[in-house]
Parts: C-alpha cells; sequence; structure tokens
C-alpha cells in the first residue's frame, strides 16, 4: 500500500504567538481537512469526555478549535462518544451528559452540541457490515455515528493497560461500539446476573430476542439460560442497576483485531479524517476514574486521512521519546528484576499487546503503516 501523508506539529509556542487551539486548526487545514465536502452536512467528532476524576483527558478547548473549523466550511459538528459497557459515570446518556459537562464540555465551550452517540442506554445501534472482517462480520454502532454524513476523530493518545496505547483506532473502533458492541470486542463470553443488585424489573428480558433470560417466580430474580443466550449484550444495556456484566475474557490480539475491524465499520463509505494528540501520556486509559503521571512527554499533535498511518505515526514518536521520571514507566525500568522489552508500551503495562491491532488494520485494508510526516 502507498504511503500516507501524517501531518505534525509540536506543542511549543512564544510569547504572543500562536495558541495552541489555534496552532491545531492551522494543522488539520494543511492536513486537508478543507478537502471534505461538510456544505450543511453533520459532522460528528468522536472523542472521549473523560470520566469523573480522571482530569489527563483532552480539553475542551481543542474539541472547540476542531468544531470551528468544520463550522467554517460549512458543516453541521455535533461532538460525540457512545456509553460505556461498565458501571461509571457514562453508562448511561444521562449520566454520559454530566460528566461531559463537568469535565467542561458543553455546547457553550465547545461551540456545537454534544450527543450519545448510542442513545439513553446504550441500545441505539446499527448493524454495520464490515467488509473483509474476519472476527466481525456486523458491528454494532451508535446510531447518531452512523447517521453523520462525515466523520472526524480526535483522539487522546496515551497508553492502555490492555491494547498498549490509546490511539485513534481504538477511540473509534471501541468508542463508536454501542454497549452491546464493547460487550462484542471485549467478549465471547455469556452475561452473568448479580442476584444481591437483580431487582427482578425484567427490563433486560424485554431486551431479549432469543430467550436467554428466565425470570425466577420464586426468588424474583432472573437467570441467564446459556442454551439460549447468543452473547449479544443487549441486556446489558437494558439493566438500571449495574446487576449484568461480561467478563473481559477476549485475548489482547482479538481485542486488537476487532477494534480495527469495527474502526472499518464507521470509517468505510463516507468522509472522515482523524486528528491525535499526543498530550498527558498517561499509562491507563480515560476511562478510569483517575490518571497517573506521564510515562512520556508532550510529543505534539497529528493529523492524517489515514487512521492507521495516524497510529503509526504517533507510536514512532512515542517509541523514540524518553521517559518521563516518577512515572509507572520509568519506575518498571528501575526495578533492578524488570525485563526490559525495549518498548515503552510494554514497559509500562507489559501484560499489554499493541502489535496485532496495526496489522490487522493493514490487512483488512483500514489504511498504510507507511506514512510521510510533514511537519507544519
Amino acid at each position: 500500500m502507498a504511503e500516507s501523508k501524517v501531518y505534525f506539529t509540536d506543542f511549543r509556542t512564544i510569547a504572543f504567538g500562536d495558541s495552541l487551539p489555534i496552532k491545531l486548526k492551522k494543522l488539520i487545514r494543511k492536513a486537508g481537512i478543507g478537502q471534505i465536502d461538510m456544505d450543511g452536512k453533520f459532522v460528528a467528532i468522536k472523542m472521549h469526555f473523560g470520566e469523573l476524576g480522571n482530569i489527563s483527558y483532552l480539553r475542551s478547548n481543542y474539541a472547540k478549535a476542531v468544531a470551528d473549523v468544520v463550522k467554517e466550511l460549512g458543516g453541521k459538528p455535533f461532538l460525540t462518544d457512545c456509553n460505556t459497557m461498565y458501571p461509571g459515570s457514562r453508562k448511561n446518556a444521562l449520566e454520559h451528559l454530566e460528566c461531559a459537562w463537568e469535565n467542561g464540555f458543553t455546547p457553550l465551550s465547545v461551540g456545537c452540541p454534544v450527543i450519545i452517540g448510542d442513545g439513553l442506554k446504550g441500545t441505539d445501534d446499527v448493524a454495520v457490515p464490515v467488509v473483509g472482517g474476519e472476527y466481525v462480520k456486523e458491528a454494532k454502532i451508535g446510531r447518531a455515528v452512523m447517521d453523520a454524513d462525515v466523520f472526524i476523530s480526535l483522539t487522546h493518545f496515551k497508553g492502555h493497560e490492555m491494547t498498549g496505547f490509546g490511539g485513534a483506532i481504538k477511540n473509534i473502533g471501541m468508542g463508536c461500539g454501542s454497549r452491546a458492541g464493547k460487550t462484542e470486542q471485549h467478549s465471547s463470553g455469556k452475561p452473568s446476573i448479580s442476584p444481591d443488585r437483580c431487582r427482578g424489573c425484567l427490563r433486560c428480558q424485554r431486551e431479549c430476542a432469543n430467550g436467554g433470560l428466565v425470570f425466577d417466580q420464586q426468588t424474583r430474580k432472573m437467570h441467564v439460560d446459556h442454551d439460549h443466550c447468543v452473547g449479544c449484550g443487549r441486556c446489558l444495556g437494558a439493566c438500571n442497576f449495574d446487576a449484568i456484566s461480561f467478563d473481559n475474557d477476549n485475548a489482547n490480539e482479538v481485542l486488537n483485531c476487532r477494534m480495527a475491524e469495527y474502526t472499518k465499520a464507521v470509517v468505510d463509505g463516507r468522509p472522515s479524517f482523524h486528528i491525535s494528540l499526543v498530550v498527558d501520556v498517561s499509562p491507563n486509559c480515560d476511562c478510569h476514574c483517575e490518571n497517573d503521571a506521564p510515562i512520556l512527554p508532550d510529543l505534539g499533535m497529528f493529523a492524517s486521512f489515514d487512521p492507521l498511518a495516524l497510529d503509526q505515526a504517533c507510536v514512532d514518536a512515542c517509541l523514540a521519546a524518553t521517559p518521563m521520571p516518577n512515572s509507572q514507566l520509568s519506575d518498571h525500568l528501575a526495578d533492578p528484576g524488570f525485563h526490559d522489552h525495549h518498548d515503552h508500551f510494554t514497559n509500562s503495562s507489559p501484560e499489554s499487546e499493541w502489535r496485532t491491532c496495526l496489522e490487522h488494520a493493514e490487512k483488512i485494508g483500514l489504511g498504510s503503516r507507511k506514512y510521510e510526516l510533514i511537519r507544519v
């Protein structure tokens, strides 16, 4: 596959010079975002609003910069993310919006609406075919994400305890999956129901199309019929009491491949553009309700039409950087008994694995790992 172009600028500014949001605007214009016809089009800007308690997520100023450029091009932007599969402050649209507002993402601060992509309970999704998919034939993507005419990803590039790093592919593939879609990527198993948390409300049973849930009239509790349950995950969104859970039992390699295929489902067939900021590189996902010290320095902003080339460029920049002192990464490297993998992401989270994601993404035609880095 031919080289893709990835544009880059650093985080340096001078007194009375351009601010970082202005630098971001210049970067994405130079990278060619204006080539996309956005006149009168709905434009989804996919990002992560951060879990409550975490403060390493991207600031709303960056989101506003992207939304401003989209509006200048005649587009109708909205910020979006889909609900989480696990209990937390973003598992339904009401709590998710309150979390986004508290973390600084309001229509006033970002200059456009904020819409939760898979609806109130995370069940408003669309089955999207994955062309060339080996693990997923139809991805369950939030309806608002797929209703958009143009798709833009705005990614906080950081470490991750399972996938090594969280880049554009993870932001798109995992992030745009509905609650059932996230479940499909994380787990090949079937749900379990906590009898202590189950209220016997029957909401989950109404979502089940396969007879996989059976209500015990004596105990007034719901149970899983494993002979009929297909593990689709739709019951997860129906429960208001966090009584239903799936184990994260997929190997990291399978998770990586499914994320790549979900990403392909999202971007195929419509204009897309991708931005990653390597800043506040925390060792774990922004889904955590806390964030540890950055493992790497702030390296810069990257933009491309190719999400795979974008991830590869960010990876290369990170692997070439010097670890930050007093971080999880530096602590591991200073441990006399630690095995140095000569890979910052693996050294930070030895149980993680990231290479299969990029390899599989290239295999299914998501993009190219070869790129030309153009400094702006």
